[in-house]
């Protein structure tokens, strides 16, 4: 894409909105020279703007009086507020003012959102969301993680179509392998969703290795990992918890005697680092794959770090044309008969 990328933020969203999210723009807009509009109440987001040097940058102001709380139905952003930040964020979208959007607001309106105003990519049945994870090798995608709490063999299998085109364009993986997250690695394990979904995937136009068990997801042996919203939810809230366990039982552990205080500061650079691993914020966002347009969805407790690399990650994905690609893969898919909804 040779035009600047121009990201719609939903200012108004996350849990310190609008204070992170304005200068998590600004550091967005200064360190990759995109413009993004930020989406909100403008009196707030104007005198927000006002306490910082933003000079030079593209950055711009979208009025709207509503915001979707944490405790909004997803149904609320259709139906009831109409002039939110993220359906407002959408709508720049689908009228070319912006290329993506960014929100840490609530996750199911969001998916509302863009669902509703920009329908989906030709040929997917249900949008997933796909969040990054480290592991002892190169990050891992998994998918769904929330957007999808019941689901058919048929949309693991997009899941997987889906998950294969995003590691290889944003990550560059030449052959990402597919993994389907199961209770085994043996056939004769898993329940009759992840049998079909596995039979299905087995003919699929991408290098499937078959069942994954929950260890495997952070060894680094597959790319992506394929499973429902509920499954992978609770994957998702399971490991972000772990992290936050073993940084805590580290740090009590630490502060027990005077040699391990000495030995922290011996080994500071390596903690230091490991946090870095296990931090979402380092990837920001998580972004919702199979609609036709870009939207990530972060924390609603994300930091300015956070917002900013979501921020990055939505120029990335808008700038190597994953949602092209993506119908590519799901279109020829179809044209070979492996897909029956396609």
């Amino acid at each position: 894409m040779d035009s600047k990328v121009t990201i719609a933020l939903d200012a108004m969203g996350g849990d310190n909105a609008p204070a992170v999210e304005v200068e998590a723009a600004i550091s967005a807009a200064r360190r990759w020279g995109i413009s993004v509009l930020l989406v909100g109440d403008r009196e707030r987001l104007t005198q927000e703007l006002q306490k910082h040097d933003h000079s030079g940058l593209s950055i711009d102001i979208e009025h709207a009086s509503e915001v979707i709380g944490m405790h909004d139905s997803a149904s609320d952003v259709v139906r009831k507020k109409k002039d939110s930040s993220i359906r407002v964020a959408f709508q720049a979208v689908k009228d070319g003012r912006a290329h993506a959007v960014v929100s840490a607001g609530n996750s199911g309106a969001t998916m509302a959102a863009g669902m509703f105003i920009l329908k989906r990519l030709k040929g997917v049945e249900r949008p997933a969301i796909a969040t990054i994870m480290p592991t002892l090798k190169d990050p891992v995608i998994v998918l769904d993680v929330g957007g999808n709490v019941d689901c058919r063999a048929q949309h693991l299998f997009q899941f997987g179509l889906m998950g294969e085109v995003y590691s290889r364009s944003v990550f560059g993986k030449a052959q990402p392998r597919v993994g389907l997250l199961s209770n085994g690695s043996e056939a004769s394990k898993g329940n009759e969703l992840t049998r079909e979904a596995d039979r299905l995937l087995r003919e699929a136009p991408c290098n499937y290795v078959g069942y994954v068990e929950g260890r495997n997801v952070f060894d680094g042996s597959v790319d992506v990992v394929v499973c429902d919203g509920f499954v992978g939810n609770v994957l998702l809230k399971v490991s972000e918890g772990l992290a936050d366990a073993i940084g805590t039982m580290l740090r009590r552990e630490i502060q027990r005697s005077f040699l391990a205080k000495i030995g922290y500061l011996l080994a500071r650079p390596a903690f230091k680092a490991f946090k870095r691993k296990v931090d979402y914020a380092e990837y920001g966002g998580a972004p919702l794959i199979g609609i036709a347009g870009t939207g990530m969805i972060c924390h609603g407790g994300s930091s300015v770090r956070a917002i900013h690399n979501a921020i990055g990650l939505a120029r990335e994905y808008v700038v190597k044309d994953v949602n092209a690609k993506l119908a590519t893969q799901l279109g020829e898919a179809g044209q070979s008969g492996l897909s029956e909804g396609l």
